[in-house]
């Protein structure tokens, strides 16, 4: 009986240590073995959230079914790819007196609430404006924002919507959306 134990206990041992060589083998890959591990990866190989190069003002408007004013100057959009959904932004400037009809026509789920002051702490949102070297509406005094839906139509599980100050007569538009 005794060595019928033993026996059993060093087979256990021998399959447990043969499981754990072949994890510790499969961890190493041939990425390793061949130089690729630390090389850049490729757009087609990039591992998410990454920004996407070409992400166009027109399109990211498409995905968050938004037209972009003709009036609209410094429009600037973004686009992250995200593990399981995707990020938008999308800003530009309006002249003061065209915002009201702006969002009016986004029609938000309730009236857009007014922030006095900057929001407190630092905030870290998951898609940032400074992506697009813009500052984040949260850091801004006197912002009107709101939700405009959630859920809405299509892929766009949300869409947010901040209007700022950003000159004499004119107005930024912050668009925050995800896919």
């Amino acid at each position: 009986m005794k060595g019928s134990r033993r026996w059993e206990r060093c087979a256990a041992l021998a399959g447990g240590a043969a499981v754990l060589a072949g994890l510790v083998a499969g961890c190493g890959g041939a990425g390793a073995q061949d130089g690729t591990r630390d090389a850049p990866r490729s757009p087609g190989r990039q591992m998410p959230p990454y920004w996407l190069d070409d992400a166009a003002p027109p399109a990211v408007a498409r995905q968050l079914h938004v037209t972009v004013p003709a009036t609209a100057t410094e429009v600037k959009a973004a686009h992250q790819k995200g593990f399981q959904d995707d990020g938008l932004l999308l800003a530009f400037v309006l002249p003061s007196s065209e915002v009201a009809g702006f969002v009016a026509r986004l029609a938000p789920e309730r009236p857009l609430r007014t922030r006095q002051e900057p929001v407190a702490g630092a905030v870290k949102p998951a898609t940032p404006f400074a992506h697009l070297g813009l500052p984040e509406p949260e850091s801004l005094p006197g912002v009107r924002e709101g939700q405009v839906c959630a859920p809405c139509r299509g892929d766009l599980n949300f869409l947010q919507v901040g209007v700022a100050r950003a000159g004499e007569g004119t107005a930024r538009v912050y668009l925050r959306g995800s896919d």
